[in-house]
């Protein structure tokens, strides 16, 4: 039974769940929904009975402002279903046997406190009554007897029928309370969930979504005729073919839906041709690819220490380089590729720099060529390089991340990134 007036002893109870819930591997680094959690466990210690009301949580909790409109404005429910999802994770796998169970039922932004009652004693056993010894009664007389022994009969069958039934609840009471209610993570998978969702934190404690920009190129001619770069001073815009982009795209664009997942946190996936000035200023983005294929990042403010750049200069004149704005001690000026086919190493930027809105982020994630993009996601998306950048970054593993831009160096075997090394990083 829901608890909703509760004893002294029974409220210091509740609040300590609610600090097994916050201090949990499952709500460890989201801090949005720690800070929902506790705020409603308070509403419902501190006045219980009383409803809560989604404009109170808008405003109060999320920081919304008085015009809040819920129409407009999901906030408040994405986040409340999340921490839904949170709740029946953590009491399906390391909480099954806590004494407490905190719940928000659906349609309601109330939070209820159920004791996990103990189970039941089972049923005793029917333990059949031996025939008394002696000769047995002839046919006719036994039929005489069961005349008799009706009322006897059906008693017994009803006694069976009850502990049928006991038995019943009983196994149906231990599933419900036991069963998980979804599958539990592995000890391997909310350990790497832990170290990444400190690094994306930025990320994942706002309740939108974030976009994935990918590269989309402005081609002309057809692959069946050959293709090459659009030239927009000799080609017409009515020749523009924007439906490629490369290999190192797509699996990066896979990689980072795993690890959103995983963080329980979902991604829009957008091409570059398609964002806008407002798409740029009201949402979190990550760019997958470089500004000569990724075409927004000409235009949007991003990293400013490392840039790509077409070099002026023999011999690698006309090709494409990352530029260090203010080398430090040890570091290049410039960083190319390898020349030629194959590619041996490539280089990349990893950068997470503010928005064009200040309360929105932007990571930009671009190789030279697009290995060097995998390669750069991949890096970010692994808990051990990203413990290395974090500690490297803040001094800490535990993060969050802050501003900062780096040059990442790829070694490629085969046509596959196979190592990446950070070797230039500015804080902003």
């Amino acid at each position: 039974m829901p608890v909703t007036g509760a004893t002294l002893i029974e409220r210091d109870e509740n609040f300590r769940q609610i600090d097994r819930l916050v201090s949990s591997n499952v709500l460890q680094g989201s801090e949005s929904l720690c800070k929902l959690l506790r705020y409603l466990a308070e509403q419902a210690l501190e006045h219980p009975g009383a409803a809560v009301k989604e404009y109170q949580i808008a405003t109060e909790v999320f920081g919304r402002p008085s015009y809040f409109d819920p129409r407009l404005d999901s906030t408040v429910r994405v986040q409340t279903g999340r921490l839904r999802s949170k709740l029946a994770e953590y009491y399906g796998s390391v909480g099954a046997d806590d004494p407490v169970v905190v719940e928000i039922p659906k349609g309601s932004y109330t939070l209820t406190f159920h004791l996990r009652m103990p189970p039941s004693p089972p049923a005793p056993a029917l333990v059949a009554v031996p025939e008394p010894a002696g000769p047995k009664a002839s046919v006719p007389a036994a039929l005489e007897n069961a005349q008799d022994a009706k009322p006897r009969t059906l008693v017994l069958a009803l006694l069976v029928v009850i502990g049928i039934m006991a038995v019943s609840v009983l196994i149906l009471s231990y599933l419900l309370v036991k069963r998980p209610i979804s599958s539990p993570v592995s000890a391997g998978q909310a350990e790497e969930a832990r170290v990444l969702a400190a690094f994306w934190r930025n990320f994942i404690d706002q309740p939108e979504d974030p976009w994935v920009v990918f590269s989309n190129a402005e081609f002309t001619g057809r692959p069946e005729t050959g293709m090459r770069y659009f030239n927009g001073q000799t080609d017409s815009k009515d020749t523009i073919l924007d439906h490629y982009t490369g290999v190192g795209e797509v699996i990066a664009i896979h990689e980072l839906d795993r690890v959103f997942t995983l963080l329980n946190h979902g991604l829009r996936v957008k091409r570059g041709r398609l964002l806008s000035l407002d798409d740029a200023k009201n949402n979190n983005l990550i760019f997958v690819g470089s500004p000569s294929e990724n075409l927004p990042l000409r235009e949007i403010p991003t990293s400013r220490e490392f840039v790509f750049r077409r070099t002026e200069m023999a011999p690698r004149k006309g090709d494409l380089a990352i530029v260090n704005a203010h080398p430090a001690a040890g570091e290049q000026r410039l960083y190319f590729a390898s020349p030629g086919n194959p590619f041996t190493e490539d280089y990349a930027i990893i950068a997470l720099v503010p928005g064009l809105n200040q309360s929105r982020w932007v990571m930009v994630l671009a190789g030279i060529t697009t290995l060097g993009t995998q390669a750069s996601v991949e890096f970010v998306t692994r808990p051990r390089t990203v413990e290395d950048l974090l500690l490297r970054l803040t001094g800490s593993k535990s993060g969050p991340a802050v501003p900062f831009e780096a040059v990442l160096k790829v070694r490629i075997t085969q046509g596959v990134p196979v190592k990446g090394e950070i070797v230039a990083m500015h804080s902003r």
